[in-house]
C-alpha cells in the first residue's frame, strides 16, 4: 500500500485518504475517486491529492476484517457487515463470553495495522450485545499479515456460552437471631441473579446451621430435580472443617475450593455432590450488588466448570467497590464478618 500525494491525473481508482469538498462534490474519506471526480479535481485547481494506492498483494479494510472477525467468531455469535474497516461482533444468545485470551493477544501481536478488541472474558451478556470488534487500522493490508493473523487465531476463539442450568435448589441454615426478613431478602437477591439466565429457584429450605440437618437437606435437594444448590449460612464459612464444608462431605460431596481472591466475595466455597455443583455463598451474596458470588454463579449457569485454578486467577480485578455500610473494612483493623 502505497500512502501521499498522487498527482490528479493518477487519481481514478485511488482512495482519497481524506475528505475533499468542492462546490457541488464531496469526495468521503476512504471513497474510491472517480474518473469524474479527478477531473472535477483539476478542474478545480488541484494538483495533487493525498490517495492510497493499493498494491496487488493488498487486501482492503473491509474484506480483511470480515475475514478476521468469521475466523475467531464462535457459533453463538454473528458478524455485521463490515465498514470503514471494522467488522463487529454481537451475541446470538444469552450467555457468558467465553475468550482465548492468548489467541487475542496473538493476533494483536502480529502488526500494527490489526487489532482484536472484546469485552472482559466471562461477562454475562444478553442477546444482541456487541462483545467484540475487528479493526483494521490502514485502508489495507498486505496479504502476508492478513494470513499471519489468521494463522494466529484460533476457531471459536470469541463465543458465548449458553445459559444451561435452570432449575437451583437454595438452602439457608439458621441462628437465633437471623431474621426470617433476612432470608426473604436473600432468596429475592438470588432469584433476581436467576433471572437473566432464565433459572428459577425449584427447591428451598432452611435448616438448624449444623452440618447433620444441612447435610440431610443437601441429599434431598441432590436427589430432586435441582441441578445446582446454594446455601447461605447463617454465620461466615471460618474453615473448611465449619458447617457449611462439613455437610457437603457428610452428603457425600466434596469440597474444590474455600475462598477466592475477590472482594467482597473471599469466603466463598465451591463443591460437588455427584454431578452437581454447591456453592457456599459469601454474607455478600445477601447483597444485590456485585460481589465475586456472581461471577462463581454466572459461569457455572452457562456450564462452565469452576475449578480452584479458575479462582485463584481472579485476583487482578477482584477488588470490587466498597460497600460504604462496612465501615471500610479493608482499610481498618477489625475483622469482617460477611465477606
Amino acid at each position: 500500500m502505497k500512502f501521499g500525494p498522487v498527482p490528479v491525473e493518477e487519481a481514478a481508482g485511488s482512495i482519497s485518504a481524506h475528505s475533499l469538498r468542492l462546490p457541488g462534490l464531496v469526495i468521503r474519506k476512504g471513497a474510491t475517486i472517480s474518473a469524474e471526480q479527478a477531473a472535477a479535481l483539476k478542474a478545480a485547481g488541484h494538483a495533487t491529492v493525498v490517495a492510497v494506492r493499493l498494491d496487488p498483494d493488498d487486501i482492503g479494510e473491509d474484506a480483511a476484517a470480515l475475514r478476521l472477525a468469521e475466523a475467531v467468531a464462535g457459533e453463538n455469535l454473528r458478524v455485521e457487515r463490515p465498514f470503514t474497516g471494522r467488522a463487529n461482533l454481537y451475541a446470538a444468545r444469552a450467555g457468558v463470553l467465553t475468550v482465548d485470551v492468548p489467541a487475542v493477544d496473538r493476533i494483536n501481536a502480529v502488526d500494527e495495522s490489526v487489532t482484536l478488541a472484546t469485552l472482559q472474558a466471562y461477562k454475562p451478556v444478553v442477546e444482541g450485545e456487541m462483545v467484540g470488534t475487528v479493526k483494521i487500522i490502514p485502508y489495507a493490508v498486505p496479504g502476508r499479515v492478513l494470513d499471519a493473523a489468521l494463522r494466529a487465531a484460533s476457531p471459536g476463539a470469541i463465543d458465548v456460552a449458553p445459559y444451561r442450568l435452570t432449575k437451583v435448589g437454595a438452602i439457608s441454615t439458621m441462628l437465633p437471631g437471623l431474621k426470617p426478613s433476612v432470608v426473604v431478602k436473600t432468596l429475592g437477591a438470588l432469584r433476581n441473579r436467576l433471572a437473566p439466565a432464565g433459572a428459577t429457584v425449584v427447591a428451598e429450605a432452611s435448616t438448624p446451621h449444623a452440618a447433620e440437618p444441612l447435610a440431610e437437606e443437601l441429599r434431598r435437594q441432590i436427589g430432586s430435580d435441582a441441578e445446582m444448590v446454594v446455601v447461605f449460612g447463617a454465620s461466615a464459612i471460618a474453615d473448611r472443617a465449619d458447617v457449611i464444608p462439613s455437610a457437603i462431605e457428610a452428603a457425600g460431596g466434596a469440597v474444590e475450593h474455600f475462598g477466592m481472591p475477590v472482594d467482597p466475595g473471599n469466603l466463598l466455597l465451591i463443591g460437588r455432590i455427584g454431578e452437581k455443583p454447591v456453592i457456599g455463598a459469601p454474607g455478600c451474596a445477601r447483597s444485590p450488588k456485585e460481589n465475586g458470588f456472581d461471577w462463581v454463579l454466572q459461569r457455572l449457569l452457562a456450564g462452565i466448570p469452576v475449578t480452584r485454578a479458575d479462582i485463584t486467577k481472579l485476583g487482578v480485578g477482584g477488588l470490587l467497590m466498597e460497600i460504604v455500610s462496612r465501615g471500610q473494612p479493608r482499610e481498618g483493623g477489625e475483622r469482617e464478618e460477611e465477606a
